[in-house]
């Protein structure tokens, strides 16, 4: 094998070799396998600390990169990841136009009062639902644009938010981003994890304000008037203090009004916080309370499922609700936090503690989601 003037082994000419690597890496091959550049050797010092050493050269360079331990040795992989976005992101755009059109659908129909038949009629009469549509993917997107924001600001490779169509009630499942490759620290992974959540309570509580403030829509009279089993989402203390604060009311006595769907906007961005602040897996929580203790953020995961089920429970065995009324609810989040607990949370590369700042800034942050959370949140009652 030919080697370079200072003993290295020639390789590709276009592939990085930052001074970390050749000071503490002893390198014997270097090749390409599928975009990735694998530099097969032996490490002089721990792998960890060796990672914590490559990890921000490489990433300066455009690749992330990870240790691998082999037989007789090691092998450090560089992936590169894109900086910036070619072309139009055209799965994202889709899928969020197909949510707007799913979100004025259930939010004239369900929220305004729009009948079927007005709707088939002239299509365009869901448009009426624009405030509605606004104010939940208002809260979706500036809490996935948090994460977003955060990682690019970290050199983290992200992609743009998917919305994620549905139906009833509320025309969507949420947002996710994709994050690939190695978080680089702790530190990089509680500011893309808490981001997130800070900039989604943000504009939840302003969605909220502007919902209580605006008039209450009347219920058509059959509607009002007709007997039978409805759903009624209850109110979490946040939106409570909310309203206290702006001085409008939550319900009125006029059994003929209801508030805004603006306010359900305010919602829905409550109740997807306190789910995503669940310190499990790969959710905002888990990568927080992973950053905030380091590995023993996995005892804390251990403990969500079980007191998810003890919720579903206590309900259906002690209150006698059945499993329409929230029982089934948190059965299926204690199902999915199993899940996503089992499959680990991120391990950064850089293990370093974080600083006080930032553990208050977390715990302040599960706070205020600790006022979105209700034992009902959702209820079927008789009429």
């Amino acid at each position: 094998m030919s080697e370079h003037e200072d003993g290295e082994p020639s390789g590709p000419s276009d592939v990085p070799r930052p001074e970390p690597l050749r000071t503490f890496f002893r390198i014997d091959e270097i090749r390409r396998e599928d975009g990735r550049v694998r530099y097969v050797g032996e490490s002089y010092i721990p792998e960890r600390t060796l990672l914590r050493k490559l990890v921000p050269r490489f990433r300066d360079a455009g690749y992330d990169v990870d240790v691998e331990a082999v037989e007789g040795g090691h092998v450090v992989v560089a992936t590169p990841f894109t900086r910036g976005r070619d072309g139009v992101p055209w799965v994202n755009v889709a899928m969020f136009a197909a949510t707007i059109l799913s979100t004025l659908f259930v939010g004239a129909y369900g929220w305004y009062y729009i009948g079927w038949e007005a709707i088939a009629a002239n299509p365009l009469v869901m448009l009426r639902a624009w405030p509605f549509t606004a104010a939940v993917l208002g809260v979706l997107m500036t809490h996935e644009l948090g994460h977003y924001v955060a990682g690019r600001y970290h050199g983290v490779d992200v992609s743009l938010p998917y919305v994620i169509p549905f139906i009833f009630p509320f025309g969507t499942l949420g947002a996710v981003i994709r994050m690939r490759g190695r978080m680089p620290s702790r530190k990089a992974l509680f500011d893309i994890g808490v981001a997130g959540p800070i900039a989604g309570l943000v504009a939840t509580v302003a969605v909220t304000a502007i919902g209580l403030s605006l008039d209450p829509i009347r219920v058509p009279a059959e509607l009002a008037n007709a007997s039978g089993s409805v759903i009624r989402f209850n109110n979490p203390p946040l939106l409570g203090i909310i309203a206290d604060l702006v001085g409008q009311p939550t319900a009125y006595d006029d059994p003929g009004l209801t508030a805004h769907p603006v306010v359900i906007g305010g919602w829905v961005g409550m109740f997807f916080t306190l789910l995503n602040l669940l310190p499990v897996g790969q959710l905002d929580g888990g990568h927080m309370v992973r950053a905030m203790l380091g590995p023993r953020q996995e005892t804390v995961a251990a403990l969500v499922p079980g007191a998810l089920f003890s919720i579903a429970a206590y309900l259906y065995f002690w209150r006698g609700f059945g499993i329409d009324q929230s029982v089934g609810l948190w059965a299926f989040w204690g199902v999915f936090s199993l899940v996503i607990a089992f499959n680990g949370p991120a391990n950064p590369a850089d293990e370093e503690r974080l600083g006080w700042l930032r553990l208050a800034v977390g715990l302040g942050t599960f706070a205020v989601g600790a006022l979105c959370f209700l034992l009902v949140p959702i209820e079927v009652i008789s009429t």
